[in-house]
């Protein structure tokens, strides 16, 4: 199934994304500076775009860098007057992230903030309040990340987070990878907690099948 899942996404790109040349830049640089391709597919990115946009965002937070692709596709969403803060652990990471945001004309949009994601919230108070939060870090801490959202929120805040199925690891109650006690937790905590509407869509595509978390704050 995975060719499969591919072509479709092939597909929806050729037909309703085109050719970015800016977009394919970063994505080799990426690869060339040895980062990790993990990146939010094409799709996904505009995606990330449209509900950025949809939101009527003019602040964005985005918890995990990586080089920068969401990044992108999120700072394209704002207004000129827009700005975004994006947080990434490592410090290597975000030094590509920083030449791939000027590569592609967003950097004087982007702030990017560098070291324990935890840590930088914590110490956020003036950036607040974010109109929109899109989470895809470590995913034992999503259920921190967005009690931080929440807390650098207003209502009608839209808070995504990426990778909540795990190829339907989800359902491992009894499961011993962090990732997925974390995934758990987040469920749990976004169920039971009344500030937040929310609900999760599975996803199938370049990056596998896995799916997203999708919130409104009250």
């Amino acid at each position: 199934m995975g060719e499969r899942w591919q072509a479709v996404d092939d597909y929806i790109a050729a037909r309703l994304l085109g050719d970015d040349d800016a977009l394919a830049t970063i994505l080799a640089n990426n690869a060339g500076q040895g980062l990790p391709p993990i990146d939010v597919s094409a799709a996904q990115g505009k995606m990330l775009f449209l509900l950025a946009q949809m939101a009527g965002a003019r602040r964005i937070l985005e918890i995990g860098t990586l080089g920068g692709y969401s990044t992108i596709w999120l700072a394209r969403a704002l207004p000129d007057d827009g700005a975004l803060v994006t947080l990434e652990l490592e410090a290597y990471h975000a030094r590509v992230a920083q030449e791939n945001l000027e590569s592609a004309g967003v950097s004087a949009k982007v702030d990017i903030g560098t070291g324990p994601a935890a840590d930088s919230l914590a110490a956020m108070t003036d950036e607040a309040p974010f109109d929109f939060v899109f989470i895809d870090a470590d995913k034992q801490s999503n259920s921190h990340y967005v009690a931080e959202a929440i807390r650098l929120g207003r209502p009608g805040t839209t808070i995504i987070v990426d990778n909540v199925v795990r190829e339907g690891g989800v359902l491992e109650a009894n499961s011993d990878d962090d990732r997925i006690v974390g995934t758990r937790a987040l469920f749990d905590m976004l169920s039971a907690n009344p500030r937040l509407d929310a609900t999760a869509i599975q996803t199938v595509g370049a990056k596998g099948w896995d799916g997203f978390v999708l919130a409104r704050m009250r």
